[in-house]
């Protein structure tokens, strides 16, 4: 058993390593769109690798009985962190979203809203699972709306910085979770019909009586709405800038520092594009595979899971597997451009530690003598 456990560690730890040597690599080629201010972002992503590294030897090897059995803890303490970002927090970009703090950089608490939120609803779920609740109407409705509840307040917070893409991951972790528990599906039909009826009025009022829009939206919320949709017809000068240097790269790109044309946020959101450009299609397709055969080796963990943590890396994986398909697809032209980042490739403090700390989880879960 202790053997299998080690190789499927290793499994797991070998395609990481080769996202770190991917994401220094890429992000050092992106300096080259970047102003020279951004010249040691290579530098400091090492850095963030290093402390991800030991965070992830930490939550490995310590038994984190506290994270699985009082996640309302770290809850609490995150949702306050939401709330005292929106009136203490440094402003970028029109989004106040980050904590400046001297000798260490930004910290973004809606980072590690994500782990808090599947920790707590792994735990609700699994206390509704263990006590073996009766399957009708009134007790799904009551499991639904607690989860409702839990992901609402911080989704609320996190919009109003305004962070849009981060509350569809926080949405896409409770969607999965309740599904993986077992929510019949009329549930999801029922809320489909809701949704598609919400945003669908949503989206005749943006289009159609702008004026009404902005009185009830803002302005603010209009233009990230207008930049949103800029997918849907291939407009955008990031798109079009990223699609050009892509589509242009051939079988082997152009190699590393070599990207063709410039487009906004090379480091972040279109990291894919960078390495694209630089790498052609070979490349391309041999991360996409790292990627997939990462999330099977982590896919693998959740399904000799049970209770508690099946439900945990359930979150995870809908976490992770979300931001691949959205960064990916809103770098091809596929999928609106939503500010998600790459997991592990993307530059970021916050967010790495984050992706890395759910590591450090999912190996300590691994390791468990009982599942």
């Amino acid at each position: 058993m202790n053997n299998i456990k080690f190789k499927s560690n290793i499994k797991i730890l070998i395609p990481l390593l080769l996202f770190t040597i991917i994401s220094i690599v890429t992000i050092y080629s992106s300096q080259s769109l970047l102003s020279s201010i951004f010249n040691n972002l290579f530098i400091k992503q090492i850095l963030w690798y290093l402390i991800g590294y030991i965070c992830i030897l930490y939550f490995s090897k310590t038994k984190n009985n506290f994270i699985y059995e009082k996640p309302y803890i770290l809850y609490s303490i995150g949702i306050i962190s939401l709330i005292l970002v929106l009136f203490f927090g440094t402003e970028s970009n029109g989004a106040r979203c980050w904590f400046t703090v001297p000798g260490i950089g930004s910290i973004q608490p809606s980072e590690f809203m994500k782990i808090f939120i599947i920790l707590v609803l792994a735990k609700e779920l699994s206390n509704y699972k263990d006590s073996n609740y009766e399957r009708n109407f009134k007790t799904e409705l009551k499991i639904i709306l607690k989860c409702i509840i839990i992901t609402l307040i911080p989704s609320i917070l996190t919009f109003l910085e305004p962070d849009t893409g981060i509350v569809f991951i926080y949405i896409a972790i409770t969607m999965v979770m309740l599904f993986i528990f077992g929510i019949r599906y009329r549930w999801f039909i029922t809320l489909f019909i809701i949704m598609s009826i919400l945003i669908g009025s949503f989206l005749i009022l943006f289009f159609f009586h702008q004026d009404t829009f902005i009185n009830i939206f803002g302005t603010n919320f209009f233009y990230r709405m207008d930049r949103l949709l800029d997918w849907s017809n291939g407009t955008g000068m990031q798109l079009t800038n990223a699609l050009a240097a892509i589509g242009s790269a051939g079988l082997f790109g152009y190699g590393i520092s070599n990207t063709p044309i410039y487009f906004p946020e090379p480091q972040t959101d279109f990291i894919f594009s960078v390495f694209a450009s630089n790498f052609g299609f070979f490349g391309s397709i041999i991360l996409i595979g790292i990627i997939v055969y990462f999330d099977m080796q982590l896919i693998k963990v959740g399904i000799r899971s049970k209770k508690q943590f099946k439900y945990i890396i359930a979150g995870i994986m809908s976490m992770l597997i979300f931001q691949q398909i959205q960064n990916i697809g809103m770098n091809i032209g596929l999928l609106p451009i939503t500010g998600i980042t790459l997991p592990f490739i993307s530059y970021g403090g916050s967010s790495l530690l984050s992706y890395m700390i759910i590591i450090g989880i999912i190996i300590n879960i691994s390791n468990k003598k009982s599942i």
